[in-house]
C-alpha cells in the first residue's frame, strides 16, 4: 500500500487520489470492490426511525462516499444532515432485540426490526426496514463494512484518515489545495505550523507556481507530512546491502534490537508478509515501507502475540484464576438514580466479563424485577435479564459466566427466579456437582465451558445432595453480605429462602466471613465470602498471607463501597496482589480502574479469566506484597522505556476549529507497592500530528508477573487539569523488547483507529 501511494506520481486530481487510496486501502485487501453490499449502503434507502411508540418517522439512510460514515437526514431545523462513524458501532442487531424495539414495536414486525448498537453511552439506534428481506440486507451490509474496517491495519487506517483529512480540507471541492486550504487540513490533523513555515512547506510543493496544489504536488506534499523520520534512523541502521534490509540484515535487526529467539526462516517469512515491492522480495530483501508495515502489525506492537489466543493452563480449579467480574451490572450510568438496562448486560458479556450482578426485588404483577434497592434507579425484569445474559454469555468467551444473585425477593418470586433461570438457561445452568461423590475442589475453566453457575445463599451443605439430605422446603437466612440495605446504612435483616433457589446455588454459596481461621476450619472449598472494599482493603494490608492462603483454597468477591454513589471504582491491583479472583468494578464508569482491568484481562484470547502467578496458588507460599522477602516471586528486572515518538494523535477540542493539543506521555507501573511508579515526558507544543519526545525512562520492578505497564497521553494545560487523549494498559509480562508501536484506546477503552506511540523498550534481569 505505502509502495503504491509511493509511486502515485501519475494521478491528476485529488479526487482521484482519494478514490485510488480508498479502492487500495478498503476495498481491494478483503474483496469489496464492487461488491453488491457495500453498493446497497451507498445507495442507501428510507428506513422507520422508532424512539417511542408514538415516534416513529422515515428517514433516509446512505453510507457516504468514505465508506466510514453514514449520513441521515434530520428534520431538525438547526440540524439538517447528521452522520457518525462506522468505527463507533459496536454491533448491528437483527431482530426486536433492543428493549426499546421490544417495548414499542409489535412482535409481528420482528423481521423487519433492526438495531445499530453504539460504543459508550450513545443510545442505540432502532430502525424498521419495509420487508424482513431489505432489513437483512441492512444489517449483512454494516455488518460486513464494520468487520472490514475493523481489520484493517494500522498502517491502513493511518492513511485512510489522511486521505479524509485532506479530502474535508479541500473545501471547494476544486480537487486543488491552497495554501489556507492547506493549514487548514493541518488543523484538521492535530499539528499547528507558523506561518512561514506552512509557506515553505506550500513553496517546496508547489512546482507550478500556480499557488494550488494538485496531482503529483499533493502526493509530494503527502510523502513530506508522512515521513518518519525515526524509521529513517533504525532502518538505516540496519540496511547494509544496498540501501536495503537484506535477509541477514534483518535477522541481526530482531535478534539485537528486538531480542527475539528468531531464525532466518522468521525473517524470511516477515519478508513474504509484509514486503511490498516484488523485486525486494524476490531477492529476499525489505525495504523501508515493508520495514513500516511489518512495524505496525502484530509482530512489531508491543503486546506478545503469543499472548493473544488462550495460552494459559485453563485446566486448574476455577479459584486459581483472575475472572473479569461487574458491580451493579445492570446500571448504565450511576447508581442513585440511573437507568437499568438488559444493555448493561450485554455490554458487559461481550467485553467478557464472567461475573455480573443481579440485584433482584419484588416486583409488580408477582413478576421479579432487577434494580438499585432503596435508589431511584429504573427497574428492569428479571426474565428479561436472564434471557440477555443466555444470549449473549458465551458470544466472546467460552467460559463459565457466574451470576452473583443479591437476593431481596419474596418466597413466591424467589420460586418464579429459579424457574426462569432453569427453564431459559436449560443445560447452560450448574445444577449439581460434577461427578458422583461430593467432590473437595472447584471445576476448571475447561471443565466449565458454557456453563453459568449460580452464586447465592444455600439452605444447606452441598454434601446434603449425596447424604439424601436434601429435603428442607424453605428457610431463613441473613441477606447477601452485600446487601444495598447494608451500603445504605439500613439494618441488616434475615429473609426467607425458597428450596428451588436454593438447590441451584452449587459452587458458589454465600457465607458470612468470620476471619480467615472460621473459615479454614468452618468452610467447605465452594463456600465463599463478599468483602466491602474497605474490609478487603484492610485486610490486605494487615494480612496479606493469610488472606492469599484463604484464596488458594476458596473464591472471594470484592464489592465497591456503597458510599460511591456515582459509581466510581476502587484500585483493583491491591486486590490482584493478595489473590482476590472476584475483583468487581462498575463496568459503566470509565476509569483509570477500568483501565487497569481491561489490561488484566487483555490477554489469554481475552476470555475473561486469567491464571494466578504459581507462587499465588501454592500451599508452601508466603509471599506477603507488602513485605517483600527473597522467595520465587522475587524476579528483579530493570525495566528501561524510551518514548520515541506520537501518531495522529486525536483532537480533544473537537469543536473549536483551532484547538491543537500539546501532548505529553506518563508511563506508570502498578503492582506491589514496591513496584508502583510513575514517570513522564515533557509536552510538545502544537503538534498531535507526529510529536517526538525520545525521553529515556528506567524501572526498578520486584514482582514482574504482578505488574501492569500504563501509558497514558495527555493534553497538557497550565491552568486546568489535563485531558486524557489515550490510554493503553497490558500486563508487563506480556511486553515484547526492542521497537514496537503501542495502540492507544479512548477512555472508554475502544480503540483509537489512526492513533499510536513509538517506543524501545528492554525488560532486562537486574544485575
Amino acid at each position: 500500500i505505502v509502495f503504491f501511494l509511493r509511486y502515485l506520481t501519475q494521478i491528476s486530481s485529488l479526487h482521484l487520489l482519494i478514490k485510488l487510496v480508498f479502492l487500495c486501502f478498503v476495498t481491494t485487501p478483503v474483496g469489496l470492490e464492487g461488491d453488491a453490499d457495500l453498493q446497497f449502503l451507498l445507495i442507501g434507502g428510507e428506513l422507520v426511525k422508532i424512539r417511542s411508540s408514538s415516534w416513529k418517522k422515515n428517514r433516509f439512510y446512505k453510507l457516504q462516499e468514505d465508506c466510514r460514515t453514514l449520513w441521515h437526514e434530520s428534520k431538525k431545523t438547526f440540524r439538517r444532515n447528521q452522520t457518525f462513524s462506522i468505527d463507533d458501532i459496536e454491533s448491528v442487531r437483527k431482530g426486536r432485540q433492543s428493549e426499546g424495539l421490544k417495548k414499542h414495536t409489535d412482535p409481528s414486525v420482528e423481521e423487519q426490526c433492526f438495531s445499530i448498537i453504539f460504543k459508550g453511552r450513545k443510545k442505540n439506534l432502532d430502525l424498521m426496514a419495509v420487508n424482513a428481506e431489505e432489513a437483512n440486507r441492512w444489517v449483512s451490509s454494516l455488518e460486513k463494512v464494520k468487520t472490514t474496517i475493523s481489520n484493517l491495519s494500522h498502517q491502513q487506517k493511518s492513511e485512510h484518515w489522511i486521505i479524509n483529512c485532506m479530502r474535508k480540507a479541500d473545501k471547494n471541492e476544486d480537487n486543488k489545495m491552497t495554501l489556507k486550504e492547506l493549514k487548514h487540513f493541518l488543523r484538521q490533523i492535530n499539528v499547528e505550523v507558523d506561518d512561514t513555515y506552512a509557506e515553505e512547506i506550500f513553496k517546496k510543493c508547489d512546482k507550478s507556481n500556480s499557488g494550488s496544489l494538485e496531482g503529483a504536488e499533493i502526493k509530494h506534499f503527502y510523502d513530506l507530512l508522512t515521513h518518519r523520520e525515526e524509521i529513517d534512523v533504525i532502518y538505516n541502521k540496519y540496511a547494509q546491502t544496498q540501501g536495503q534490509m537484506s535477509l541477514r540484515d534483518l535477522l541481526n535487526f530482531l535478534l539485537n534490537e528486538q531480542r527475539e529467539q528468531a531464525t532466518a526462516e522468521d525473517a524470511s517469512k516477515l519478508i513474504e508478509k509484509y514486503e511490498v515491492d516484488e523485486t525486494a522480495k524476490q531477492k529476499k530483501h525489505m525495504t523501508k515501507d515493508g520495514f513500516l508495515m511489518y512495524l505496525h502489525h502484530e509482530e512489531g506492537s508491543i503486546l506478545n502475540p503469543a499472548h493473544i489466543p488462550v495460552y494459559q493452563d485453563m485446566s486448574q480449579p476455577l479459584n486459581h484464576y483472575y475472572i473479569s467480574s461487574s458491580h451493579n451490572t445492570y446500571l448504565m450510568e450511576d447508581q442513585l438514580k440511573g437507568p437499568s438496562s438488559t444493555e448493561a448486560y450485554i455490554k458487559a458479556l461481550t467485553k467478557s466479563c464472567r461475573c455480573v450482578e443481579l440485584d433482584c426485588w419484588d416486583g409488580a404483577n408477582g413478576e421479579p424485577v432487577i434494580y438499585h434497592g432503596y435508589t431511584i434507579t429504573s427497574k428492569v425484569l428479571f426474565r428479561d435479564v436472564i434471557k440477555a445474559i443466555k444470549d449473549y454469555a458465551f458470544k466472546t468467551s467460552d467460559y463459565p459466566v457466574i451470576l452473583s444473585l443479591e437476593n431481596h425477593c419474596s418466597v413466591e418470586q424467589q420460586k418464579l427466579m429459579a424457574h426462569y433461570l432453569i427453564s431459559i438457561l436449560g443445560d447452560a445452568l450448574v445444577t449439581k456437582p460434577f461427578g458422583d461423590t461430593m467432590p473437595t475442589n472447584f471445576p476448571s475453566p475447561e471443565e466449565l465451558k458454557g456453563k453459568i453457575l449460580i452464586k447465592g445463599k444455600r439452605l444447606n451443605k452441598l454434601d446434603a445432595i449425596f447424604n439424601n439430605n436434601n429435603t428442607i422446603e424453605e428457610g431463613t437466612v441473613s441477606e447477601e453480605d452485600e446487601a444495598a440495605d447494608c451500603e445504605n446504612g439500613q439494618k441488616k435483616s434475615k429473609i426467607k429462602l425458597a428450596k428451588q433457589l436454593s438447590d441451584i446455588v452449587i459452587y458458589c454459596k454465600s457465607v458470612h466471613f468470620s476471619g480467615f481461621e472460621h473459615a479454614k476450619d468452618s468452610h467447605g472449598f465452594y463456600e465463599m465470602s463478599s468483602f466491602k472494599e474497605s474490609k478487603a482493603f484492610n485486610l490486605a494490608e494487615t494480612s496479606a498471607t493469610a488472606y492469599i492462603h484463604h484464596n488458594m483454597d476458596k473464591l472471594s468477591r470484592i464489592y465497591p463501597a456503597g458510599s460511591r454513589t456515582n459509581s466510581s471504582n476502587y484500585n483493583p491491583v491491591p486486590m490482584w496482589n493478595v489473590g482476590c479472583q472476584i475483583v468487581a468494578l462498575n463496568f459503566q464508569t470509565p476509569s483509570k480502574e477500568m483501565h487497569l482491568n481491561q489490561g488484566r484481562f487483555l490477554t489469554n484470547g481475552t476470555c475473561g479469566y486469567i491464571l494466578k502467578p504459581e507462587f499465588q496458588r501454592s500451599l508452601s507460599s508466603q509471599f506477603d506484597p507488602n513485605t517483600l522477602t527473597q522467595g520465587p516471586w522475587m524476579k528483579r528486572k530493570t525495566f528501561y522505556i524510551m518514548v520515541i515518538s506520537g501518531q495522529q494523535l486525536p483532537k480533544i477540542n473537537k469543536d473549536k476549529h483551532k484547538s491543537i493539543v500539546d501532548p505529553l506521555v506518563r508511563v506508570e507501573i502498578y503492582g506491589v507497592p514496591a513496584d508502583n511508579a510513575s514517570k513522564e515526558t515533557h509536552h510538545i507544543e502544537n503538534n498531535g500530528f507526529n510529536p517526538m519526545w525520545n525521553e529515556n525512562f528506567q524501572f526498578d520492578i520486584h514482582v514482574p508477573e504482578l505488574a501492569m505497564l500504563r501509558f497514558v497521553v495527555e493534553d497538557y494545560d497550565t491552568t486546568s487539569p489535563n485531558d486524557l487523549i489515550g490510554q493503553y494498559c497490558l500486563p508487563l509480562t506480556s511486553v515484547q523488547n526492542g521497537y514496537r508501536h503501542v495502540p492507544l484506546l479512548t477512555k472508554r477503552g475502544d480503540v483509537i483507529c489512526s492513533a499510536g506511540l513509538f517506543v524501545h523498550l528492554m525488560l532486562l534481569d537486574a544485575q
